[in-house]
């Protein structure tokens, strides 16, 4: 049986390493799961999803020039959906409506001007730019403010 990117399979964990786990197939292949393909949720160790001995269905992603299979656990599956946002306010700094009445006030200098709607893409390119350098500006700021930590002065 040849396998072809975008199958999917029965397959049975057969070693977990760091970085992800190693899945036997059918026709005694095996291929890979990555670790960003185990869930799709943050995988911090593989171990607290996967176990040797696990039965799991993947897909095949890719089938690299060396004949090695990289495979999917997550991809089998539909991306979960995600929750609505609590609060339903606009995210700092992103677009949306401006805040109304006096909410609370944003840390370190940020302000928030409601932008007016960019009719054109040179206007929105602008518009972005200039966001981008404030925020830049502010975080530089900020690094040179917090500089060094160490405190106590130089060395003696």
């Amino acid at each position: 049986m040849e396998l072809a990117v975008g199958a999917i399979l029965d397959g049975k964990v057969t070693g977990i390493t760091k970085f992800g786990a190693f899945v036997a197939l059918p026709d005694g292949k095996s291929g890979l799961v990555h670790i960003s393909e185990i869930a799709y949720s943050y995988v911090n160790e593989v171990s607290d999803h996967l176990h040797e001995g696990q039965e799991v269905k993947v897909k095949v992603i890719g089938i690299d020039q060396a004949k090695r299979i990289n495979l999917s656990i997550k991809q089998v599956e539909p991306p979960p959906q995600r929750a609505p946002r609590q609060g339903g306010g606009p995210r700092q700094g992103g677009g949306g409506r401006p805040r109304q009445g006096g909410g609370p006030a944003r840390p370190m200098g940020f302000v928030h001007q409601a932008p007016k709607e960019p009719t054109d893409f040179e206007d929105r390119l602008k518009q972005f730019m200039q966001s981008s350098d404030s925020k830049l500006s502010e975080l530089r700021y900020i690094e040179k403010k917090g500089g060094n930590r160490r405190g106590g002065g130089g060395r003696r």
